[in-house]
């Protein structure tokens, strides 16, 4: 086996994608996902911790995200890990791990919403 690098992750939208196009028409989009688990100590109590995911979606995903995920919208996302580095102004390199989707399904129940699920060409 070469390698794996698979991620799949349920929850919430934290804002409304945040949608660029490219040079070529090329959309993509960005947005906060927020996966949150609960879990009881020792002593019974209960607790929660949430931790923020930076997804990107390309192309066709992009528009789909654009016409119905909102803030706050559940949604399956399944892609792979890619980190990427910048230097800022001083010259400082940063790195930024990023989830790039390749499926998305939209998972909210609600009235008149049409169902996102799609597959990355």
């Amino acid at each position: 086996m070469r390698g794996l690098n698979k991620v799949t992750l349920i929850g919430n939208l934290g804002k409304d994608p945040e949608v660029q196009v490219l040079e070529g028409n090329i959309a993509v989009a960005k947005f906060s996902l927020a996966t949150t688990e609960t879990f009881r100590d020792k002593a019974g109590q209960l607790h929660t911790h949430t931790d923020w995911h930076s997804i990107v979606l390309w192309r066709g995903l992009a528009e789909l995200a654009q016409a119905f995920l909102r803030r706050g919208s559940l949604v399956y996302v399944e892609g792979k890990l890619k980190t990427r580095q910048y230097a800022d102004a001083d010259g400082r390199r940063h790195y930024v791990t990023e989830v790039i989707g390749e499926q998305v399904l939209m998972l909210d129940k609600k009235t008149g919403d049409v169902p996102l699920s799609a597959v990355a060409s």
